[in-house]
């Protein structure tokens, strides 16, 4: 929830911008737009601000603030290496003495701290908010109490009229009340208009007539609807002083159009007088402090808008009409091209939204394989060019790829001469570690076999976090997201991928659809073989994210490659503890066994 205020308040910047372009393109078409599709222009503008609360896909803009949303950072140090009792199994697909889980613990951080303010002032503001709006409820509830049916005979026979003259079936009561200045239309399942005693006692029924026109008007465009969800909006963005102007203009628009959709209905020689009318009443009148009901009232700077359209009123042509639909339509496409800005479920990418065939995948139940792990299994077939996935919704979720990206690193470093395939050695720093294999000089072959984190950090090191960058975004590598710490942005930090994503990466890897230099593509793949025979050759990577000291997040990625086709797959597992590389390789080669795959 901190990583969604960021993004949130984030979000409010390019807010405004789109307010001020909304603005001025309400101000260009002004004079094309009829009174009803200037008012309706405003609930493009509603739909807009509840995109960040919506799961839209969304333009990246998150790296360039990152330092400000990096919800969860990580430290490693030599007192952090915990080694988990190595597994060293002959296991049933033939395949010994590479199941090691060489895992380092990372602590997670608190939630940064200007994430929380922003959170403690938004949640205290909207409950200031919600307060504020039940006192106003609770106050509408009393006036509604002391409210009496109306008993004005004339007045009951006008207001019948007026309803058949709209041709509205439903009854809607009337009540007077002392406690009002202007008439009030409120209520939206309960639908009801109030009037003040002292205008049934002092108006002509020709005024009353006017009144009971426009109270009306908003029964049918259900504007005590709109009432809310301006509310609603309210709430939620009671900081920003660029959307309480917008909904005081909606609300000056709806009256406006209110005033229109009455005058359309009258003859042109009574246009004046309803104007009087709302003249009369601008001396008696004030705002009415309920906002979820709509009133004739409003200030002296509403009023004078009203008269002017008022009197400039003309009853709109066909060719206006039309235009009218035409602007909207245009503003709606600019807005729909600009909403994916604002979203704030999409920002957060941890979701890979892929775009696939469903008709080359097939769903599979791995739940007996799987047991207390959560987690996916995919699988691709080659020669087939189909997938079996076993749950979707975590074949696409995005998480820390640990050693699994190492595969990529070294590629990265082949690419960038830092280490060649005739000589990937890099001196050991002389740094003690626990595990015994990383004390050691170091190549390619050793660093991958025994996941020797220090070997790749080197690389990076000189890779530089520009470089590492780039390659991310060459290859579409997860959310590519380093912004991390150099050294460990792929261990349960920044940097995330999804399954289906590990194994889109390794076809990829496996064509050399890179345009890597084929050398280092073949270094890369020789460095992760675990097994060859007759059968076939097996390559594969595990990868294990551990926690203040829990094994929460197992990988084994890699590919089978036989003399007539080939099967790339991707195994996770997340649990509170045990969730290692090591479990998810058995898995794996449990599941592929079963698929008659790799016995």
């Amino acid at each position: 929830m901190i990583d969604f205020i960021v993004h949130f308040f984030i979000c409010n910047i390019f807010i405004s911008v789109i307010i001020g372009f909304f603005l001025i393109c309400r101000k260009l078409f002004k004079n094309h737009l009829t009174s009803r599709m200037q008012y309706n222009l405003w609930f493009l503008l509603l739909a807009l601000l509840a995109v960040p609360f919506l799961p839209l896909r969304s333009l990246d803009f998150s790296r360039m603030l990152s330092w400000i949303i990096n919800l969860k950072t990580f430290s490693v140090s030599n007192s952090d290496f915990i080694k988990e009792k190595a597994i060293d199994s002959t296991n049933p697909a033939g395949l010994s003495n590479w199941m090691n889980d060489f895992a380092i613990s990372v602590h997670s951080k608190s939630p940064s701290t200007i994430g929380i303010i922003l959170w403690i002032i938004w949640i205290s503001g909207i409950l200031v908010m919600i307060t504020l709006m039940v006192k106003s409820f609770l106050h509408l509830q009393t006036l509604k109490k002391s409210a009496l049916p109306l008993q004005n005979i004339n007045i009951r026979k006008l207001y019948h009229d007026c309803m058949e003259e709209m041709k509205i079936t439903r009854e809607i009561p009337v009540y007077s009340t002392a406690f009002l200045m202007s008439p009030v239309f409120s209520g939206l399942f309960k639908p009801c208009i109030y009037l003040p005693i002292h205008l049934i006692s002092d108006s002509t029924l020709s005024d009353i007539r006017y009144i009971l026109l426009h109270e009306l008007q908003h029964y049918k465009h259900k504007d005590t609807f709109s009432n809310y969800l301006m509310n609603l909006v309210g709430i939620l963005y009671w900081f920003h002083p660029l959307v309480w102007y917008a909904l005081r203009e909606m609300r000056n628009d709806r009256e406006i159009a209110c005033d229109t959709s009455v005058l359309q209905m009258l003859e042109e020689t009574s246009y004046i007088n309803y104007g009087n009318t709302l003249l009369n009443f601008a001396e008696k009148i004030s705002l009415v402090p309920f906002p979820f009901s709509s009133s004739l009232g409003g200030n002296t700077k509403q009023i004078k808008r009203r008269i002017i359209n008022i009197a400039s009123y003309k009853k709109p042509t066909l060719l206006k009409n039309v235009k009218s639909i035409l602007i909207f339509m245009l503003i709606l496409f600019l807005l729909l091209g600009i909403s994916p800005i604002l979203s704030i479920s999409a920002t957060d990418k941890d979701h890979y939204h892929w775009k696939s065939s469903s008709e080359n995948i097939s769903y599979r139940n791995l739940s007996a394989f799987f047991g207390k792990y959560e987690g996916s299994f995919v699988l691709y077939n080659l020669k087939k060019d189909r997938w079996n996935i076993y749950d979707m919704e975590h074949a696409t979720k995005r998480v820390a790829p640990d050693s699994t990206y190492k595969i990529y690193d070294a590629l990265f470093g082949l690419e960038e001469n830092i280490i060649t395939p005739e000589d990937s050695f890099i001196v050991w720093d002389k740094k003690t570690y626990p595990f015994a294999s990383w004390n050691a000089d170091q190549n390619l072959q050793s660093a991958m076999r025994f996941s020797v984190n220090w070997y790749f950090q080197s690389i990076d090191q000189q890779l530089g976090a520009h470089t590492v960058n780039d390659y991310f975004h060459k290859i579409k590598y997860g959310n590519e997201n380093s912004s991390g710490n150099l050294s460990t942005y792929w261990m349960e930090s920044s940097l995330k991928i999804s399954p289906v994503e590990q194994v889109e990466l390794l076809k990829k890897l496996y064509h050399n659809s890179f345009g890597f230099d084929i050398r280092n593509v073949n270094t890369v793949k020789n460095s992760i073989l675990l097994s060859s025979s007759k059968k076939g050759s097996f390559y594969g990577k595990t990868g294990t994210g551990r926690i203040d000291g829990m094994d929460v997040n197992g990988w084994f990625i890699g590919y089978i490659e036989k003399s007539r086709n080939t099967y790339f797959f991707a195994t996770n597992i997340k649990a509170d503890k045990h969730a290692t590389g090591s479990n998810a390789a058995k898995i794996t080669l449990s599941i592929l066994s079963d698929m008659n795959i790799w016995k």
